[in-house]
């Protein structure tokens, strides 16, 4: 960060931050919501299709916890309707969900920074458009809006018991604490510079998962063919892959039952749908293993809901005496085959997904997964090395979606110090604080 961004540490009593930019001294104001702004609520579409050829809207699955929107095929919606034109939301609009359809409630109050440079979307119900007071800069209130502080206050404050909603009202009657606007511009400033940043390193991400992706494609035989399109040079000459199934090159077992079992101090991670879904993120613990997974096993899940991403998804065990595999999922452990070779093959493979139709739970069954059919190179030197070829972009893709938590970590921490606490606190200047230190 340049000498111009470089925080300095308060020190009034009062309304202020704890971390502050040296030229800035006076008090922040406190008021209500509602004196600031006005809330434009959302119009109830009833033409809505993923169809191209209408007007896109903006809808909650647009929101994102970083605070701009996603567009993708899977959430985007169009419309042939044409309402008001007070509906139309432009690049540079900011907008809050008053509606979350997610079970931990985390998108609840948060808000939406439009940008969207391809021209206008249409603001659908249970969104709200902020409209703004001149003392007020659009991009702070953004980031006043992602505060835990508020919001915590909008979740505690939340209607509904499976769909979660706030409202217009709730959203006004909330406590603000503010600076001048050219403090809220150079502090709306240092955290949009740090959101570049993010954007970057994501997209630095997304490049790395395509790559891995084009990988995947050409390493392995496409369907029906017998070779891949790309060979690493000592096994150009070594012919066509050999076809097998699973039962003739890995062992398998079914998972065991923990739920009883479960304990916040127990010393083995329980292997369920939920921990392979999300990648480790969710986990639970117990000291009973019931079925011990070592270094080499692949995990995969055997049961999922209608079009659900967690069939057939696995997990490499990657050291020993640390994961117990619950029901519901299968351990597989390689007996004839390259380990990693084979996760990269089953994981998520088509084969499997072709037994969710869409309709009724899918329940893969040990037969079905025993008969998985596959080809592998006869040579297992050849497996070993695609393995390692794509283990490498693995760990480039971790490394980089580790380095994006940090910088998402650093927002966190960035915000919960440029905006004032709930209750004041006495800060220090630097001076004071380094001579409290020695």
């Amino acid at each position: 960060m340049s000498k111009e961004k470089k925080l300095a540490l308060s020190g009034a009593e009062g309304i202020i931050p704890q971390l502050r930019f040296p030229e800035f001294e006076e008090e922040w104001k406190l008021t209500k919501l509602e004196n600031l702004v006005k809330l434009l609520s959302g119009y109830a579409f009833k033409d809505l299709t993923y169809i191209k050829g209408g007007r896109k809207l903006l809808i909650p699955k647009n929101f994102t916890n970083s605070g701009y929107a996603s567009f993708n095929n899977e959430n985007t919606k169009y419309t042939s309707e044409n309402p008001n034109s007070k509906y139309n939301c432009k690049n540079g609009d900011l907008l809050i969900l008053l509606t979350d359809l997610t079970p931990s409630c985390e998108l609840l109050g948060k808000p939406l920074f439009l940008l969207e440079k391809d021209g206008e979307v249409l603001l659908n119900q249970r969104i709200s458009k902020v409209i703004t007071a001149d003392k007020m800069y659009s991009r702070f209130l953004l980031y006043f809006f992602l505060t835990d502080a508020f919001h915590k206050r909008i979740k505690n404050t939340a209607t509904g018991s499976t769909v979660k909603h706030s409202s217009n009202k709730i959203i006004l009657n909330s406590t603000i604490s503010f600076p001048t606007k050219k403090e809220q511009e150079k502090i709306a400033a240092c955290l949009s510079s740090l959101d570049k940043v993010i954007t970057a390193e994501t997209e630095k991400l997304d490049l790395l998962q395509d790559h891995k992706k084009g990988l995947l494609q050409q390493l392995f035989p496409a369907e029906g063919e017998t070779q891949p399109k790309f060979r690493f040079p000592e096994f150009k000459d070594d012919g066509d892959w050999k076809e097998t199934t699973l039962e003739e090159v890995a062992d398998y077992e079914n998972g065991k039952a923990h739920e009883q079992e479960i304990s916040d101090t127990g010393k083995y991670k329980v292997i369920n749908s939920k921990f392979i879904s999300t990648d480790g993120e969710v986990v639970k613990f117990t000291d009973s293993a019931n079925l011990m997974a070592n270094t080499g096993d692949i995990l995969m899940v055997l049961s999922d809901i209608p079009n659900g991403r967690a069939i057939a998804k696995c997990f490499y065990v990657d050291e020993d005496d640390t994961y117990t595999v619950n029901q519901r999922i299968c351990k597989i452990t390689p007996t004839d085959i390259d380990n990693r070779f084979l996760f990269y093959i089953q994981n998520r493979n088509k084969y499997f997904l072709a037994f969710d139709d869409g309709v009724k739970q899918t329940n893969l069954r040990k037969e079905t997964v025993l008969s998985f059919p596959f080809l592998k190179p006869k040579d297992p030197k050849e497996q070993k090395k695609i393995a390692t070829c794509l283990t490498l972009a693995d760990d480039l893709i971790k490394k980089q979606a580790d380095k994006i938590v940090s910088l998402q970590e650093h927002k966190k921490g960035l915000l919960q110090q440029l905006f004032p606490q709930e209750k004041p606190v006495k800060t220090q200047n630097f001076a004071s604080q380094n001579n409290t230190n020695g």
